[in-house]
């Protein structure tokens, strides 16, 4: 096979963007199972007896008694609740694992050190393998078997591989879909991916998983986000495993503007699933959306779906309806569409807003 590497400069620049057959290894994806290494991602643990009290005090997400085996998703916010890190993270044998995007690894792990003070625990860089598996065949028994498995784990939780690692499974994968995430010491990854190709799993490239990313309206940070994202924009406030972000923990760097926005308005953008003309150049991350000559948001991922065709996630003015005749690309003028399925339901006030306009009502 050919391995076809990944645009650069690109968020995914030094890894497998195809193997040849980019649109036939995305029809895997979908139809049997495939294998796409994400080596590119950066890993770090936290160890000490305070790592989760004091990730716990610095994050978005309630993980002070995250139970052996459970992962989530969890934020950094600045002080004015916008999103500076995601990653994900899993406690697993009495270590905490993060993984993130390859460029934040360093500020991430940089961050976390200067933040413990007295607390025990330690942050450091961890020499792991990301291994993504997509489709429907992951729970296979010969697949089950190169991964060292009875069974395939509940969504949200790790569980051992035959070697030094472990295997989560993730939530929000499409209709029939089964996602898997191995991390793995690197020094073992070829061998285990050389037995999950000898499985049945066919290789794919990074586009496979984009497009996967891309179609489930899952965002990515640094890409489907800029420096004024907030966790509301880009639906990391939501159900177990879906959500980045507890509503009901305690303080923490940027929780006043997550509980006032939940409470008492709505967030100024939502993210959305744009469809775009293919008979146009293809638009860039970060290209402003017009509507009506004004720009009404930016451009994040843009990826080609075997079934959908050119597409991407894009943050939008919040209330454009879906039937907005959507321009992008600079001076390509490549025309979009809303994807009406994409767009968030239309959500009642806040309960603080209730009250307050009941307040103001009892006053007139």
């Amino acid at each position: 096979m050919s391995a076809v590497p990944a645009p650069e400069p690109g968020p995914d620049a030094g890894a497998i963007w195809h193997f040849g057959d980019p649109l036939g290894e995305q029809r895997a994806a979908e139809t049997a199972a495939v294998l796409v290494d994400r080596s590119h991602r950066r890993v770090l643990t936290l160890t000490g007896a305070d790592r989760q009290t004091w990730l716990n005090s610095i994050s978005s997400q309630r993980v002070s008694e995250l139970p052996d085996g459970a992962s989530t998703q969890n934020l950094s916010l600045d002080g004015q609740g916008r999103v500076e890190d995601h990653w994900i993270q899993t406690e697993f044998g009495g270590v905490t694992y993060l993984d993130t995007e390859p460029w934040r690894g360093e500020p991430l792990l940089d961050y976390l050190r200067k933040m413990v003070f007295w607390s025990d625990v330690i942050p450091a860089a961890a020499d792991l393998a990301v291994l993504s598996l997509l489709g429907p065949q992951l729970g296979e028994p010969a697949v089950l078997e190169a991964l060292g498995l009875d069974a395939l784990p509940a969504e949200m939780t790790a569980v051992p591989t035959a070697g030094n690692g472990f295997v989560r499974r993730m939530i929000g994968a499409q209709a029939g879909q089964v996602e898997l995430d191995v991390l793995v010491d690197r020094r073992e990854s070829a061998d285990l991916q050389r037995r999950l190709t000898q499985a049945g799993l066919r290789p794919a490239g990074v586009w496979t998983y984009e497009a996967h990313r891309v179609a489930a309206v899952r965002p990515r940070l640094g890409v489907d986000t800029d420096e004024r994202t907030i966790p509301h924009e880009v639906g990391w406030i939501g159900g177990p495993g879906l959500g980045a972000v507890h509503l009901d923990k305690g303080c923490y760097r940027g929780q006043e503007t997550v509980a006032r926005v939940h409470n008492l308005g709505k967030p100024p953008r939502v993210l959305v699933l744009l469809h775009l003309d293919g008979s146009a150049d293809r638009p860039a991350t970060g290209d402003p959306v017009l509507a009506d000559g004004r720009a009404v948001g930016r451009l994040g991922t843009v990826v080609e779906h075997i079934d959908l065709g050119p597409v991407a996630l894009a943050l939008l003015k919040r209330g454009i309806p879906a039937q907005t005749a959507l321009m992008t690309g600079g001076e390509a003028e490549v025309p979009a569409v809303i994807d009406p399925d994409s767009l968030p339901p239309i959500d009642a006030p806040g309960a603080g807003r209730v009250a307050v306009e009941r307040l103001r009502g009892t006053a007139r």
